[in-house]
């Protein structure tokens, strides 16, 4: 798999497109007087009209996104939860316009090593608790969950080990599997669950843009597959396949060499995935391509409670 820039932790990508065949681009954000529309009159199978919208994002640097005006997505989309992958940076080092956003609750957890891994919340309700890892000493380390409770559902936040350039830490990934679905299948016999985040995963080959050249490679190894699979199998679902099962070229992630985001040479990394009895609830799960300030996009959950 081709590097995030500097091999964002050595993920290796060795997506490629054919000589001379033109690669569909993303979808275009529908546009109203020139300016990008997110609104949506999406509804559930039953005609009740989404009433929360969670985004997801994976940012590749917070104080980086920052200077590419990444806080306007609070105003673009007005989100009632907002999850953030990859932040890079210690509580203490957060600057104060990430760390205090108006009308919203913050949360965030960092790595014990500066500027790697870190995920953060942000909630206009305030949750009813919020708690950091899901006790594993060596995991929690790197700071890759926030479990927020809310009055109905749990929302799950994480940024999932990497297996690294030539599968260097895949063990690491195939410890955290097990563990992080005990997780939610905890939560899930409590009350339902969302869980969105950077998954480093694309789970088939309608998911990636180059499945044959990418088998052996982190992030499509049979492995990390069989693992997503499996917590699928465990009564959770993938809202978007829930939604669309066969809709291709549907991308979250595109490194930034090669110009393969202008090229739609992607891959489907970030989820949310819902506890399966939520999904007459789900109303849409949308990818904005047309938002830029990382290598991945955002992407919207749209529920009805």
């Amino acid at each position: 798999m081709a590097p995030k820039r500097k091999q964002k932790e050595d993920r290796e990508d060795k997506s490629k497109t054919k000589k001379g065949k033109v690669e569909e681009k993303p979808e275009e954000t529908k546009k109203v007087d020139g300016e990008e529309d997110f609104s949506s009159d999406a509804t559930t199978k039953d005609g009740k009209k989404w009433n929360l919208k969670v985004l997801s994002w994976n940012v590749d640097g917070l104080r980086a996104w920052l200077k590419k005006d990444g806080l306007s997505m609070f105003e673009k989309e007005s989100p009632d939860i907002v999850c953030l992958q990859e932040t890079k940076c210690s509580e203490v080092k957060l600057p104060p316009e990430a760390k205090t956003v108006e009308g919203y609750h913050s949360y965030f957890v960092s790595a014990q090593k500066e500027g790697y891994s870190g995920v953060a919340l942000y909630s206009k309700e305030k949750p009813i608790e919020v708690t950091y890892g899901f006790g594993d000493a060596t995991h929690d380390d790197e700071g890759r969950v926030i479990t927020a409770e809310f009055p109905n559902f749990y929302l799950v936040t994480t940024y999932v080990p990497n297996a690294g350039r030539k599968l260097v830490t895949l063990d690491k990934r195939m410890d955290w599997d097990p563990k992080f679905m005990k997780h939610l299948e905890d939560l899930d016999a409590k009350k339902p669950v969302i869980m969105c985040g950077d998954l480093n995963v694309a789970h088939t080959e309608i998911d990636l843009a180059n499945p044959k050249g990418n088998k052996k490679n982190a992030g499509f190894t049979q492995e990390e597959r069989d693992g997503f699979t499996k917590l699928l199998s465990s009564g959770f679902v993938d809202s978007f396949r829930q939604l669309y099962p066969k809709k291709e070229k549907q991308y979250t992630f595109w490194t930034y060499i090669g110009n393969c985001r202008a090229k739609n040479v992607g891959w489907r990394l970030d989820y949310f995935v819902l506890s399966k009895r939520l999904v007459p609830q789900l109303c849409d799960n949308l990818i904005r391509t047309s938002l830029y300030g990382s290598d991945h996009c955002p992407i919207t959950l749209l529920m009805h409670f």
